[in-house]
């Protein structure tokens, strides 16, 4: 069955099972579930299941009160894009070669269609609630940047590995990150490709609670079901209010991104990453700690 086909069967269900999400409406509260693995990488799947739950949204927005997006990968709530489908889009080009129009105009399409979406989740009127666990890192953790609240279990880790590739965030995460916790941290976290634990990310503002392992998504329940009680227009101007404006930074981040994502350097970065994948370190910065290592392995 086509996207499209499960797009219009959905509606009346409000349900809808994909390859990289699943998501039901539970009372008032759409919960969206990351189901694929290895760690629900970023690709054209996800972008164009998430621009169908948006479609969603949009059908049964007079029955929605609250969203919450959860992983149920072991590994983790998002390791970040999908690198592997980033690197085939530009491996028949030789690495010391101009990006073509086609290919060049391919990525800014997905660029341009990933940050529509996740600027719609970063605006929609009711309470947007991440429960996170495992692996938030990149895009995940630019995802997850959009919630409203994000609860963490202890196994949670947050990181941008982006500058090993040699390029920034760019969906929209440092934006979203200085809008959370000012311009030192995202320098800190850049420059260093360290991955920070759950209870660090609390103390820097980055995530509203920490709980045990296998806590989080319970906790986040039991949040969406207390913003039930609050009135929706209410709620909807507390957002507005709250959540500044960062568009201009968005796009200006989105042109960096872009420009880097075509140089040499990244094309060699993707394919080095691409022949070692399976390691389990893959997605780990490239000189962490053994501690960290340890650490991610068994969240």
């Amino acid at each position: 069955m086509s996207l499209a086909n499960k797009d219009r069967t959905s509606i009346g269900e409000h349900t809808f099972e994909g390859q990289a999400l699943r998501w039901s409406l539970e009372g008032e509260v759409l919960e969206v579930e990351l189901r694929r693995t290895p760690c629900n990488e970023l690709g054209t799947i996800a972008l164009e299941e998430l621009e169908a739950l948006l479609r969603t949204l949009e059908w049964i927005a007079h029955r929605v009160r609250a969203v919450l997006f959860f992983s149920s990968v072991e590994k983790g709530f998002c390791a970040g894009a999908d690198l592997v489908e980033l690197q085939r889009g530009l491996r028949h080009l030789e690495p010391a070669a101009e990006v073509d129009e086609r290919s060049y105009a391919n990525l800014r399409d997905f660029v341009d269609r990933i940050h529509r979406v996740f600027r719609r989740i970063d605006h929609l009127p009711v309470p947007t609630i991440a429960a996170v666990h495992g692996f938030c890192f990149g895009g995940g953790f630019e995802l997850a940047l959009c919630a409203d609240v994000v609860i963490a279990d202890r196994s949670a880790r947050f990181c941008f590995p982006e500058l090993r590739l040699g390029l920034i965030p760019g969906f929209g995460g440092i934006p979203r990150l200085k809008r959370k916790a000012g311009e030192a941290l995202v320098l800190d976290l850049l420059l260093s490709g360290r991955s920070i634990q759950a209870q660090r990310a609390h103390a820097l503002g980055l995530v509203s609670q920490v709980v045990g392992r296998g806590e989080a998504l319970d906790t986040a329940r039991r949040l969406a079901a207390q913003t039930l009680l609050y009135d929706r227009a209410a709620i909807f101007e507390l957002k507005c209010f709250t959540k500044r404006n960062i568009d201009d930074e968005l796009r200006a981040e989105r042109e960096v991104f872009l420009k880097l994502l075509t140089s040499p350097t990244v094309r060699a970065s993707l394919s080095d990453f691409v022949a070692r994948k399976d390691d389990p370190h893959a997605y780990l910065p490239r000189v962490p700690s053994a501690i960290d290592i340890d650490d991610l392995l068994r969240a």
